[in-house]
């Protein structure tokens, strides 16, 4: 079931058993935008389905905010306006030089191109894989660009990003939203997760430029902006304390700072940028 944001904007809530992500859906005067092509055929059909029931303009663009399959492998089931930044159009490149049959798929999972559960997911909900051939995007851009829906501006700007290097985000002025797809997110190295801490001050920065009291992620649907400041505040304040490979330093650290110990998510983003450290160490 679609949730309603707002008279212009609906998302289909994130589904973190199925590795499905938030997907949103914009709509002006004249047209509709789409934001993030879900993880399946199966995914973004059940979306379309949804988006039947609403009378909303035709969908002209498809956002991908970055290339990880689960934002687009069920990119083919919409017939529009497929939008990318250019890094992202170079890794999706990749995938559309992939086959789907059984064999292959478990040839890029022993090869770490792609994970177990990605497999599964394909085999369980891409129809007819044998043919499967991921579309190429339609309009390619570097660092911005704006698109209107007639009347409805959304602003397309890549950012920089704890979690990849190719993540676009989608800004509505009007409704003071903001999709923020996976971008504010750790990432995996080496089997490590971590977040880098060299990028969240950037990230923060372009994301708070932005004037938003909604903002849709990947992987938790929606919060408003206290909710975002305390996310903020949370990922500084821990990155302060880690000043080495040594979690036991910067729990420490984290105390003096703080006069107190750390509650909730602090000690895994503790552990997040104690990982980062590693990794940079090596």
């Amino acid at each position: 079931m679609l949730n309603k944001l707002s008279e212009s904007i609906y998302y289909l809530s994130n589904q973190n058993d199925k590795e499905r992500p938030t997907l949103g859906l914009i709509c002006g005067e004249k047209y509709s935008l789409v934001v993030d092509g879900g993880s399946s055929a199966v995914h973004a059909r059940q979306f379309l389905k949804e988006i039947e029931h609403l009378d909303v303009p035709p969908i002209k663009y498809l956002v991908i905010t970055h290339a990880h399959w689960d934002h687009f492998l069920g990119m083919n089931e919409f017939n529009t306006t497929v939008i990318v930044n250019s890094l992202t159009h170079q890794k999706m490149d990749v995938w559309r030089k992939y086959s789907y049959d059984d064999r292959s798929l478990q040839e890029y999972v022993e090869s770490n191109k792609i994970t177990s559960q990605c497999m599964e997911i394909i085999q369980q909900e891409i129809p007819e894989r044998d043919q499967f051939k991921l579309s190429s995007p339609d309009l390619v851009f570097e660092e911005s660009l704006t698109v209107d829906l007639g009347n409805k501006v959304c602003i397309l700007e890549r950012i920089r990003s704890t979690h990849t290097d190719d993540s676009t985000i989608v800004y509505v002025p009007d409704d003071k939203t903001i999709f923020l797809g996976d971008s504010v997110y750790g990432t995996t190295t080496d089997a490590i997760f971590h977040y880098k801490a060299s990028q969240l001050l950037p990230m923060i920065e372009d994301i708070q430029k932005y004037d938003a009291n909604h903002f849709l992620l990947g992987h938790e649907s929606i919060c408003d902006l206290d909710e975002m400041n305390v996310f903020w505040n949370q990922l500084t304040s821990c990155n302060r304390a880690v000043k080495s490979i040594s979690l036991d330093h910067a729990i420490e650290c984290f105390e003096q700072n703080n006069l107190r110990s750390p509650q909730g998510d602090e000690l895994f983003f503790l552990k997040a940028f104690v990982n980062d450290q590693i990794l940079i160490s090596k």
